[in-house]
């Protein structure tokens, strides 16, 4: 994917979001003269309402009202520029880019999340942007708590071509991934992901049960797994930090990936999410189609939310 057309995907994903931070901000801003409180206190506003969160809205509110006193700025456009500096100054960027699944045959990925968080349509896509890069893709149905987890995972799978390991509903999840491990080695696959527990009712039972699957795994495959993904619902903002970090304590999570970000204002959690959390962004959802689930580029990501 190109830049332009990753950029074009961002702008367009992340419409929402750009519309409550940044046209809040224009419609304050009277041309020609120069940038008064209530453009800052829309800017803050907007900020807020896109879930950056408290802490970083602060901060940047500080900032850009130093350089706006400072600098005697009066353009709309480089009060945005503004912005965004401040933004790349305050956040600790970490170029990820997605995933390198060729450091490893077979690559193992767990996935967890909650109920809700697109954690199987994400899967889905996931094995879809492999398979068409040329990999061959098994998925393993290790969520067994529910039984419409195995068939929405079996449904998918159908619609991708990529084969999948079942067991019954309620069947020990570690041997679904033991077994999904071993069939990946006997054929060959390239990549293997795995749908883990889609619950977090008690984090000491989620805790046993993935390091039981983490022991499972790597006895079959050492070294495995290589990454663990956990899948949150940019609709729920600060709600979905929240849930991170509850899994960051009951799971060895290596990876996020923010999903539905296109059917939002909320995106700005993004922006708490690198500030707030030690653990990168994989992987961003700004659309229905595969090809909208997306590598995250912080840099693309913060010039798209704050394009002028």
């Amino acid at each position: 994917m190109t830049e332009s057309t990753l950029f074009s995907k961002l702008k367009r994903g992340l419409f929402m979001t750009h519309t409550e931070i940044i046209e809040k901000m224009r419609e304050a801003v009277v041309p020609d003269l120069p940038i008064d409180q209530s453009a800052i206190d829309a800017l803050e506003e907007g900020l807020l309402g896109a879930d950056v969160g408290a802490e970083l809205t602060g901060k940047l509110i500080a900032t850009v009202e130093r350089r706006v006193r400072d600098e005697k700025i009066r353009n709309v456009e480089v009060l945005t520029n503004v912005v965004r500096e401040e933004t790349r100054r305050l956040i600790p960027f970490r170029e990820t880019g997605g995933i390198r699944v060729e450091t490893a045959s077979p690559f193992v990925i767990l996935v967890v999340g909650v109920n809700g968080t697109g954690k199987t349509t994400t899967i889905a896509k996931l094995a879809q942007r492999w398979k068409s890069e040329g990999k061959s893709v098994l998925l393993g149905a290790a969520d067994t708590f529910r039984a419409a987890a195995i068939e929405q995972l079996q449904s998918w799978a159908d619609r991708t071509g990529v084969p999948m390991v079942r067991h019954k509903a309620g069947s020990d999840p570690a041997a679904v991934a033991h077994d999904t491990v071993a069939a990946a080695k006997a054929r060959g696959v390239d990549v293997v992901i795995i749908d883990t527990a889609g619950r977090l009712h008690n984090k000491s039972h989620l805790m046993q049960e993935l390091s039981k699957i983490r022991r499972v795994v790597e006895k079959e495959l050492p070294g495995a797994p290589h990454e663990t993904l956990l899948v949150i619902d940019g609709t729920t903002g600060q709600n979905g930090v929240n849930q991170a970090r509850a899994f960051l304590e009951a799971a060895q999570i290596t990876g996020l990936v923010v999903t539905k970000l296109d059917g939002t204002a909320k995106g700005g959690v993004i922006l708490s999410i690198m500030r707030e959390l030690d653990i990168p962004v994989k992987f961003i959802g700004v659309g229905e189609a595969a090809e909208d689930l997306l590598p995250f580029e912080p840099s693309a990501f913060v010039d798209a939310l704050f394009a002028s």
